[in-house]
């Protein structure tokens, strides 16, 4: 248990700084006048753990192998983020802007779903 406590920690340490990295260079290059950063982090979060499930498998709840435990539970659990996302939603509906904010869990719902099936089916691919 407290290694795998520790592998969560240091994949969520490396997770939320991928993340801050990621989520401000496409800031940057995008703007910010819509939520970009956010929903670039959460569709590749969503492609990657897609991959991994396809090729890990699912592990039974309590029983995640080391490798599970840092990459997807760590890792990308510390680089996507729902809080974010709730929070960028709930700001453009309330200046407002419904289309943004309706576009954006759209987006992040529908896009996330098909990254996911993505990675897992080219998982398959390379199994």
């Amino acid at each position: 248990m407290a290694i795998s406590l520790l592998l969560v920690a240091a994949g969520g340490a490396l997770g939320g700084m991928a993340r801050l990295g990621v989520g401000n260079a496409v800031s940057r290059r995008l703007g910010s006048a819509f939520p970009f950063g956010t929903l670039v982090v959460n569709l590749s979060g969503a492609l990657v753990i897609g991959l991994l499930a396809g090729l890990m498998g699912l592990p039974p709840a309590g029983e995640e192998p080391h490798a599970w435990s840092l990459a997807v539970i760590g890792l990308l659990g510390g680089y996507t983020t729902v809080s974010s996302f709730s929070l960028q939603t709930l700001t453009l509906w309330q200046q407002g802007r419904a289309m943004a904010a309706l576009a954006n869990v759209a987006a992040t719902l529908g896009i996330g779903l098909v990254a996911v099936a993505l990675g897992a089916w080219l998982a398959g691919g390379l199994a």
